[in-house]
């Protein structure tokens, strides 16, 4: 067991992952609203030539052929969402393949060395956004950031190393505010940046430059302010007021598990399938129902975030993490069925309010029942491997659900996905138990 941490220097290093994690989570959702405009932006630029050879050439020449083995006849309006579906099942699909290495990786040589060298892939992909000025250049920057982010698991094994059994939950509901946050401001001013054209050549420089300028800014203050966390790498006070190397236990201990890996993998990769597709079809959803502008999407996710915020600071932090997923998988199902029906925007924003609570809950309770069935040698490979199944979940919802959203409407698409989500509450509410240490902190 490693050495607890005293009280201002876990503060210390709790402030340091929230503000980081915040800067990056502000600027990943810059292009949330973005989106549709900027895929019809390359489309308008790059189609219009038939005889063009370039990727979103053949990109799009592959989704004619895919609609054309349809019986039914679909609008060439419903390209982008099945484009944009595809696009963030790649980025996901990389983030799957590259967060168990970044766990592994920081379990071996340390949390602020692998942190470090994702900023540096980071950076690099910001960078190629802003000077997307073709869609192979935009694709490569979504490449670049789908193999190198790893912000968010390692934020949460930071969290997991500093906070004792009690402490668990409370510390993960807080890096799970930094995602209500950011949705709540992100969003919108990436779309109100957006509005500012400063290059010709690319409508959106001017948001990519800012989430540039936020990434550089994230970088140099974790190079500055943040110490190792990883227990066996840290260094510990002596008797003589130095300081040393805390020794790695030779025999690890692994706590008695209540579920196994695979069962809370599973459950976030299942729940994930179905969210992620709702999730990423919103924007989508309210720009053909509604005609939202970027402006007025990013003031829904806004909304969105705001609830969530709240949610994680009063209630999501106090609730054992059980009862957490629970509320969020009932609150995301009754969410499905209402936006499958919706024809009011105030309707919208009863369905975004449920979300809100999904958003708040869910995540950060399964997260934190994985921290807790993981012990300290392996719990950056242990979070690292289910944060990869639910980036599997990820990269196939979105592409899966605006496919059927395209080829078979949006009541249809909503409906089956409220009848999976039933299925993710059914094995929620009778396949998760609450972990023994984390009903023995809950005592304490």
């Amino acid at each position: 067991m490693a050495t607890p941490l005293a009280t201002a220097k876990r503060k210390q290093i709790l402030r340091v992952i929230f503000i980081s994690l915040l800067l990056d989570l502000i600027s990943f959702t810059f292009i949330l609203p973005l989106f549709p405009k900027l895929l019809e932006f390359y489309r308008n630029l790059e189609a219009p030539d038939p005889t063009s050879t370039s990727i979103l050439n053949r990109i799009l020449l592959g989704l004619n052929a895919y609609k054309h083995s349809f019986s039914r006849p679909i609008s060439d309006r419903y390209d982008i969402v099945l484009l944009g579906g595809a696009l963030g099942s790649l980025f996901s699909f990389l983030q799957a393949i590259a967060s168990p290495i970044i766990g592994r990786l920081s379990d071996k040589y340390g949390r602020r060395t692998a942190l470090l060298w994702s900023m540096g892939g980071n950076i690099a992909s910001v960078a190629l956004w802003v000077a997307a000025t073709d869609f192979r250049t935009f694709l490569a920057s979504r490449v670049v950031g789908g193999l190198s982010e790893g912000n968010v698991q390692l934020a949460i094994a930071m969290a997991a190393d500093i906070s004792d059994d009690q402490q668990r939950g409370p510390t993960m509901a807080l890096v799970g505010a930094c995602f209500s946050i950011a949705f709540t401001f992100g969003p919108a001013l990436g779309a109100a940046l957006a509005s500012i054209n400063t290059v010709a050549a690319n409508p959106f420089a001017t948001a990519a430059a800012f989430s540039l300028f936020l990434i550089l800014v994230e970088t140099l203050y974790l190079y500055l302010c943040l110490p190792e966390t990883l227990p066996s790498a840290r260094e510990v006070p002596t008797t003589n007021g130095s300081t040393t190397k805390e020794k790695a236990s030779s025999g690890a201990t692994i706590p008695v598990r209540t579920n196994s890996h695979l069962l809370l993998n599973f459950t976030h990769f299942i729940f994930i399938l179905f969210f992620s597709g709702m999730e990423f079809s919103f924007p989508f959803m309210t720009y053909d129902l509604f005609a939202y502008s970027s402006s007025q999407s990013g003031k829904l996710l806004g909304f969105i975030g705001l609830i969530a915020s709240v949610l994680q600071g009063s209630v999501t932090r106090r609730l054992h993490p059980l009862r957490v997923v629970q509320v969020g998988v009932l609150a995301c199902a009754a969410s499905f069925f209402l936006l499958g029906r919706l024809s009011t925007q105030a309707g919208l924003y009863g369905a975004a309010a449920l979300l809100a609570v999904t958003t708040a809950t869910v995540v950060t309770g399964l997260n934190s029942l994985s921290s807790f069935e993981a012990g300290e040698d392996e719990r950056g490979g242990k979070l690292g491997n289910h944060r990869s199944w639910g980036q599997v979940g990820r990269s196939l919802g979105p592409l899966l659900f605006c496919t059927l959203y395209w080829w078979a409407g949006r009541d249809v698409a909503y409906g089956v996905g409220g009848a999976g989500m039933l299925g993710v509450c059914a094995l929620v509410l009778g396949g998760l138990k609450a972990p023994e240490r984390s009903l023995a902190a809950k005592a304490g």
